[in-house]
């Protein structure tokens, strides 16, 4: 446990000293794009960010080689290797996007590329753990297609879900925390050494997020970009493979009294982790509600719009800060729920929680809706938001003909609304357009 800590810190120094240089090369360097209307930032700002997270996966990787207890993993495994070649491809390609705006089918392309040299290096699934039936060799080419297609699903949802400041960077560091304890206990616990790639990629990945997240943070001093978000979606992805495809479940028979058990004791986490869908469960679920939707526009399904998950907290009234807490709630709650279920699967209290935290996200989720009114007395002591509606429609028609200062209602999701300052220019650009936007 030690070299893993010691491997995370030094990746979240790596990546937190890099990101300040990296800011001020894509400030000099014009790696600011124009405000789109579907951004809700509100000033240019830097991308580029991704450069400071693959220094801090280099530095991981290298420190974990001269480490004892971790070296082992380099003599044994060519994984670290594959992962490096994978991201170094994908990660020069969205830098390249971060500042030219490459086409989405190229970036497709490379994707596709990236996936295909870390299964030439031996990334890949070879079998899926099936209940009731055990263990499923794969053909090479089925564990092939299988391992490109999700590489590209898991870089495309965690791409998706960039959309706020600290967003991303901070789903996939939940993800990749639970992601550590499921792999560590498989690995430590049951002594499978096939897992120690997964848990030494799963520390980087953590380091890495926590490392930026700092710059990241709403109001955002930089954007990792695709340099950023495909380079964590790809590594999530190598590590959800790694354990997930060649971890036989033969090395837990003796642990879980058969093959067929320990493929049933596992499976609580075996099977979501091979499609990721608790993981990434929410960015999977903005990814396919975001195809369905630009497809049933007649649109294409790589069109940018305003209609992710993200967005539509921002316009039911919840503040930047409080839809990036929601969202960093649900990510939490979907994966250390199902580590806590793989741990113990026949404990009622751990599903009791799980049903009691989410009623209590939904409150959360839907709090903007049940705004309080104050009572009659006390409604000129109160913002028009909280007033109700009759009293609230008098006071702007007061306010209209100049009896009193003008406090018109503001409805929710507006910008000021709930503290909703995300949505909105500021003062020192009253005009979108004075600041470089094309929209």
């Amino acid at each position: 446990m030690r070299e893993y800590l010691l491997t995370l810190c030094v990746t979240v120094a790596v990546t937190y000293l890099l990101t300040g240089p990296v800011r001020k090369f894509a400030i000099a360097s014009g790696a600011m794009p124009e405000i789109r209307a579907r951004d809700v930032h509100r000033e240019p700002t830097p991308r580029l960010g991704g450069i400071a997270m693959f220094g801090g996966l280099c530095a991981g990787l290298l420190v974990a080689d001269h480490l004892e207890n971790l070296n082992g993993v380099f003599e044994l495994s060519n994984e670290p290797r594959a992962l490096l070649s994978g991201a170094a491809l994908i990660w020069i390609v969205g830098v390249l996007d971060d500042k030219f705006e490459i086409d989405a089918l190229i970036k497709l392309g490379a994707q596709m590329i990236a996936a295909g040299v870390m299964v030439m290096q031996g990334l890949t699934i070879l079998f899926i753990p099936i209940p009731g039936v055990g263990t499923v060799s794969l053909t090479q080419w089925q564990g092939n297609l299988l391992t490109v297609a999700l590489v590209v699903i898991t870089i495309n949802a965690v791409n998706f879900v960039d959309g706020l400041d600290g967003l991303a960077a901070g789903m996939v560091g939940i993800a990749a925390a639970a992601f550590f304890m499921y792999a560590y206990r498989i690995w430590y616990g049951y002594g499978i050494e096939a897992a120690a790639p997964a848990t030494l990629f799963a520390a980087i990945l953590l380091g890495m997020c926590v490392g930026f997240l700092p710059h990241n943070m709403h109001p955002a001093r930089i954007f990792m970009g695709d340099s950023g978000s495909m380079l964590i979606g790809l590594v999530l992805a190598a590590s959800a493979i790694s354990i997930t495809g060649q971890v036989d479940p033969d090395a837990l028979a003796l642990f879980a009294g058969g093959e067929r058990n320990a493929t049933h004791a596992m499976l609580p986490v075996f099977i979501p982790l091979l499609l990721p869908l608790t993981i990434i469960a929410i960015p999977m679920t903005d990814l396919i509600l975001a195809i369905v939707r630009r497809t049933w526009k007649g649109q294409s399904p790589f069109a940018a719009d305003r209609g992710h998950l993200h967005h539509r907290l921002l316009e039911i009234g919840h503040s930047h800060s409080r839809a990036v807490l929601i969202m960093y709630f649900w990510s939490a709650l979907i994966s250390f729920g199902t580590v806590a279920y793989s741990v113990h699967s026949t404990s009622m209290w751990i599903v009791l929680g799980i049903v009691a935290l989410s009623a209590v996200g939904l409150l959360l989720l839907l709090l903007p809706r049940f705004t309080p009114r104050a009572p009659r007395w006390a409604e000129r002591l109160v913002p028009p938001r909280y007033r109700h509606a009759e009293r609230a429609a008098e006071a702007a028609a007061r306010a209209a003909t100049g009896q009193e200062p003008v406090r018109t209602p503001v409805a929710a999701g507006v910008s000021g609304v709930n503290g909703a300052t995300a949505v909105g220019p500021r003062s020192r650009f009253p005009d979108r357009r004075k600041a470089g936007s094309a929209s």
